[in-house]
């Protein structure tokens, strides 16, 4: 298991207001389960004026004590001070110290004047101070409403705001075994993505389906309940975003199929979404050809991997892995997981786009749907190419139907290249299985046909090339 994965420019930037000669504020917000205290306690390494606090969901006067007991290893002049934000806060600034507030909601919780506390002390306090304070925290609407959004105290006051994100499949890899096929990889990733805190739960030695079992169908394990752990910090009424979940991780992925699935009335449908957005949980996509502002063909789905297995297999039933015991991965979920596993690999095969066609300027990658057509992959260039690709993640064979289905769904996208030049298309076909004698055949006849398998697009994604 690496003992730290990534990060490297978040890294470099909090270390850069850790040197500053300025006093510095920093916001690090994201989700759950990301690696945000761990990425703040390694920039903090070599640094030994630092106090890294995590607070606790506790009273305001015990939060203070403790603060003041773990700020004491590096400060001990601070028991001397008076124990309230304001002095203890002006105290650090005054040593230069690096002050670290893990969990920052938690102190907001019990003392909603903390944030015009630190402001008024960046505003009239620290001018001549070279501290750093740099605010966490896991409840992504309490920090933008205490330190982002307009209306808050420390708007404006930050120097660096890192949202922290999932890590990305090359990342992802280094948490699984260096014998992992391309294959396990990818499937993998569909299930777990490339949150840190799951990986690190996959047991290296045992295959995805013991993992899975292990962790997530047995009533015990350690990820069982998680995203409904998640979303109940960050909701206090859920029950409506747990049904929109189910019914985009269940095939609904437009406004009108998530309302009929739910029965929230459309027109209320709009604030839930927006919440579940605002959240990083679901995102909203649009064809690759059109602007996302204007389009009206768009469609909804889970950000998160795993909320998306979960939502799909585990939610409203849980226990009925009990009822089949050890059988249960083999008979409920292994027949489903090549669909499941489909949208995954496409997304991998939209990101390989740009090595896999490096000779060409890609401006954007993405997927195109219209009616009844659908692209897996296509590639915008700045010149009059279009890339197109079918994804095909199934047993058998890639054949000469799959190339047939994409040119006919290509002669329906609408796209025009800058200029007055005819566009010129250039077709992938991207297989988990191979591909039969026939396709071959065809790519070695022309040169607009490119066939690629699981293995060229894992690999093209781990070669450091962006991705």
């Amino acid at each position: 298991m690496p003992e730290f994965v990534n990060r490297t420019e978040e890294l470099g930037r909090l270390r850069e207001l850790f040197d500053s000669d300025e006093a510095e504020l920093a916001v690090v917000y994201g989700r759950r389960r990301l690696g945000k205290t761990r990425l703040v306690e390694r920039a903090l390494d070599d640094y030994e004026r630092a106090v890294f606090y995590q607070a606790r969901q506790k009273t305001r006067t015990l939060q203070i004590e403790q603060f003041v007991e773990t700020a004491a290893d590096a400060f001990p002049g601070i028991e001397r001070v008076r124990q309230d934000w304001e002095p203890l806060f002006g105290y650090l600034a005054d040593q230069d110290g690096i002050v670290v507030l893990d969990e920052f909601p938690y102190l907001i919780e019990q003392d909603g004047s903390l944030p015009s506390v630190l402001q008024a002390l960046f505003d009239h306090e620290f001018d001549a101070s070279a501290a750093t304070f740099v605010l966490v925290g896991s409840s992504i609407s309490m920090m933008e409403e205490a330190t982002l959004l307009g209306d808050s105290p420390l708007y404006g006051r930050s120097s660096l705001n890192l949202d922290i994100r999932q890590l990305p499949f090359d990342a992802a890899v280094e948490f699984l075994p260096d014998e992992t096929t391309p294959d396990d990889a990818v499937r993998a990733w569909s299930v777990v993505g490339g949150v840190p805190y799951y990986l690190e739960e996959l047991d290296p030695t045992a295959s995805l389906e013991e993992n899975i079992r292990r962790t997530v169908l047995t009533r015990h394990g350690s990820l069982h309940d998680e995203p409904g752990y998640v979303l109940r910090m960050e909701l206090q009424k859920p029950t409506r975003y747990f049904s929109i979940l189910e019914a985009i991780a269940g095939g609904a992925t437009g406004r009108n199929e998530i309302a009929g699935a739910t029965g929230i009335d459309y027109n209320q449908l709009s604030t839930y979404l927006d919440r579940l957005s605002r959240l990083r949980l679901i995102e909203r996509r649009v064809p690759v050809t059109e602007r996302p502002e204007r389009s009206k063909r768009s469609r909804y789905r889970i950000r998160d991997p795993f909320f998306r297995f979960w939502f799909r297999f585990l939610y409203g039933s849980p226990d009925r892995y009990d009822e089949f015991g050890s059988g249960a991965y083999g008979r409920l979920i292994e027949p489903q997981m090549p669909d499941f596993v489909a949208p995954a690999f496409e997304d991998l095969c939209c990101r390989a786009l740009w090595t896999l066609y490096d000779e060409y300027p890609v401006i954007d990658v993405g997927q195109w749907w219209y009616q009844d057509h659908e692209v897996d992959v296509v590639g915008l260039t700045d010149e009059n190419v279009l890339i197109s690709g079918e994804c095909k993640y199934q047993a058998s064979p890639t054949d000469r139907s799959a190339l047939s289905s994409l040119e006919a769904h290509v002669e329906e996208l609408r796209w025009t290249p800058d200029g007055d030049d005819a566009r010129s298309c250039e077709y992938a076909l991207f297989s988990r299985s191979g591909f039969t004698d026939g396709v071959r055949d065809m790519a070695a006849e022309r040169s607009d046909l490119r066939l690629y398998s699981l293995a060229d697009v894992v690999e093209s994604l781990l070669d450091g090339r962006p991705c």
